[in-house]
């Protein structure tokens, strides 16, 4: 049997964490022995292992973040909207490494593993995929470049690095590490999107390296169209439609969340509809100038539990300045919900507008936003075709064989 080894910063934490589980475990229903390597374990799976001692993971985080609080003019601001990949762990001493046959690169940031340590996975002559959850390996510090283009050409001079904006700054020399690295090692990227394969297409680093679009594995039979728990048991309103939005912290900039709000208050009130958060929010106050009824329910944790909210929803919502495939939209989609969107990002990927789903062809029009998620409760779309749309895009054992192929893991 091969073997394979994912390495991701979490197995449950967070969009990048969730998927790269569910690729493991699409990997081994077909017949791979995949195992997971990370930071910060929260499952019990026994097919996943966190890498080093606890002091020695914080250790790196903290390295990681002093790096780029120095470089940054001593500000916290961007802290963790940049990442250097000049700290991390010896992932290539683990026996899980040492034996897989390929390796599968997730999110690695935050001082998990170093540009330097790929190299050496390399030099133990395993294939490697990259599986591109943002931007990062396309740019020189950003997980998400937003307006900005300087990736096209070299970067320098980053808009999120406070100081002398200088041509040399960190995100130049992030950017040539990653250049002579890319150079040196053939890396086989996975755009999870069509989206983020064209910025490869755009960047300087990956403009002429192997990109190939695998959209994230999804576990179609956890979601069903009918609700197994109760709306009195979610926690969920008593009547009425229900739009729903989820994240792991709502309140993050780019999910927008004031947008959201907007677009919810200006929803036509003949509906009856009521708004369903789930996730964390810092900012206490986020929610109060919402006018439509809502119910916040915090983070949930359970998957089980998510799906079920989602069973009960007639609108699933997402109103983020982009995402690279946004998850949220597929598990809304799985359960019956009707997807309303923004699209700056891979929606396209999931949703054909006016079939099975809307995307709004202008990012910060709350007013468009809100006519979409009104036509989508007046008339929403037949629930089992939305999850049999999401079986065929996205059906686990489909994207697991794509890997299979892409890695030549083929018996």
């Amino acid at each position: 049997m091969k073997k394979v080894v994912l390495i991701n910063h979490s197995d449950t934490r967070g969009g990048a964490s969730v998927v790269t589980y569910r690729l493991m475990k699409a990997l081994s229903a077909n017949g791979i022995d995949a195992r997971m390597l990370v930071m910060h374990k929260a499952s019990d799976s026994l097919r996943v292992a966190e890498i080093g001692s606890e002091v020695s993971r914080e250790a790196s985080f903290l390295a990681e973040c002093g790096q780029i609080y120095l470089r940054n003019g001593f500000s916290r601001d961007n802290l963790f909207r940049i990442s250097t990949g000049s700290f991390g762990l010896p992932i290539h001493r683990h026996p899980w490494v040492r034996e897989a046959d390929a390796v599968i690169l997730g999110w690695i940031n935050q001082g998990m593993m170093t540009l330097d340590e790929i190299g050496r996975i390399h030099a133990m002559k395993k294939p490697i995929a990259w599986t591109l959850h943002d931007m990062w390996p396309l740019t020189g510090v950003c997980h998400h470049a937003g307006s900005c283009t300087k990736y096209t050409e070299g970067c320098g001079n980053c808009p999120l690095i406070r100081g002398g904006r200088s041509p040399r700054d960190l995100s130049r020399s992030v950017f040539r590490r990653k250049e002579a690295l890319y150079r040196h090692v053939p890396i086989k990227f996975v755009a999870i999107s069509s989206w983020i394969a064209r910025k490869c297409v755009q960047s300087v680093l990956t403009a002429a390296q192997n990109v190939t679009v695998i959209p994230n594995a999804f576990p179609i039979d956890d979601y069903s169209v009918t609700p197994r728990m109760t709306r009195q048991e979610l926690g969920l309103p008593a009547t009425g439609h229900l739009i729903v939005m989820g994240a792991a912290r709502l309140d993050d900039p780019v999910k927008n969340l004031p947008l959201a709000i907007e677009a919810l208050n200006r929803v036509d009130h003949a509906t009856g509809a009521s708004a369903v958060f789930f996730g964390n929010i810092r900012d206490a106050h986020a929610l109060d100038n919402l006018r439509m009824p809502y119910v916040a329910l915090g983070a949930v944790a359970d998957p089980r539990v998510v799906a079920q909210i989602y069973a009960h929803a007639t609108v699933v919502l997402s109103s983020s300045r982009y995402e690279t495939l946004p998850g949220t939209l597929i598990e809304g989609m799985a359960a019956g919900a009707t997807p309303v969107t923004t699209g700056n990002g891979g929606q396209q990927d999931i949703i054909d507008h006016g079939i099975d789903g809307y995307i709004s062809d202008n990012a910060d029009d709350a007013e468009q936003l809100a006519r979409l998620m009104t036509q989508a409760l007046s008339n929403p779309f037949d629930r089992r075709e939305q999850h049999r749309a999401v079986a065929r895009r996205f059906a686990a054992s489909r994207v697991a064989n794509a890997y299979i192929q892409l890695l030549g893991l083929q018996s």
